[in-house]
């Protein structure tokens, strides 16, 4: 049984790391919903490791070695992508850091709970709709400003609060910003590559002085379809975005939160 609660939380987590829904809102609701215990947010940053793998995979052409030298002729030392990434993820190492050892009981016990799950995903729903009314999209992954990926990281920041999509608030940032669709997608995963490893790694090193019991077996399972499904959302996600932009996933956050409010009040 833990095996499959396990390939659950995966399943879970791959699919909607990537797609602008907010992961941990999906894996502490979607749990409740079919009677599991919440996963927690120890258990789902361990297993967001799957999904920085698939970043990797999906972006490997562009991390390789040119000629036998880091970065050289390589797409994202010239498009300033490196430095970049490292801009966008300071806003997250420090807010990150706050709430993980300053008011930790305070986001386990309130950030984390439904009604407010409900009321953040309503409300990143109407910004993700404004992001979709914006003009002149000519800004790309070679033009973009040191300015544009601050704004952007400082925006990836407030994705410590479940509810908040990580790629759904730095995908609407860049949009408001005036990125393209495409561009926008590539940054946003790209973004998240060390925001996610350093919270996985911060929740293992907690997990292990706290001793928390996790059982390998499973984990590994959880791991392995986390991988899967998350390469496929982020090729998904790129494809679709390109196409169609965010409006059906407006659509969905909105119909998501007022579900979980309905649940929480009425049923």
């Amino acid at each position: 049984m833990n095996y499959l609660i396990y390939l659950f939380y995966g399943i879970i987590q791959g699919f909607t790391e990537f797609l602008p829904i907010s992961s941990s809102a999906h894996l502490k609701v979607l749990s409740e919903f079919f009677g599991l215990k919440d996963p927690g947010s120890s258990l789902s940053a361990i297993v967001q490791i799957a999904s920085v793998l698939a970043l990797l995979m999906y972006f490997r052409k562009d991390f390789r070695t040119i000629n036998g030298s880091f970065f050289v002729d390589n797409y994202l030392y010239k498009r300033k992508i490196f430095i970049s990434i490292l801009i966008g993820s300071i806003s997250i190492i420090f807010l990150g850091g706050f709430i993980k050892f300053i008011i930790p009981q305070f986001y386990e016990t309130y950030l984390r709970s439904n009604v407010l799950i409900g009321v953040i995903s309503i409300l990143t729903a109407l910004l993700m709709y404004l992001s979709q009314l914006t003009k002149n999209k000519d800004i790309t992954l070679e033009n973009h400003s040191f300015l544009n990926s601050f704004l952007i990281g400082l925006a990836q920041s407030f994705a410590i609060i479940p509810g908040v999509s990580r790629s759904g608030i730095t995908i609407t940032m860049a949009l408001l910003l005036g990125w393209k669709r495409v561009d926008a997608a590539k940054f946003s995963f790209l973004l998240g590559i060390p925001a996610i490893s350093l919270a996985a790694f911060v929740e293992i090193l907690s997990s292990i002085k706290g001793n928390l019991l996790i059982s390998y077996g499973p984990l590994f399972a959880a791991l392995i379809s986390a991988f899967i499904t998350s390469y496929i959302s982020i090729k998904f996600l790129i494809r679709y975005i390109s196409l169609k932009g965010l409006k059906i996933f407006v659509f969905y956050k909105l119909f998501f939160g007022l579900l979980i409010l309905f649940w929480e009040f009425v049923l």
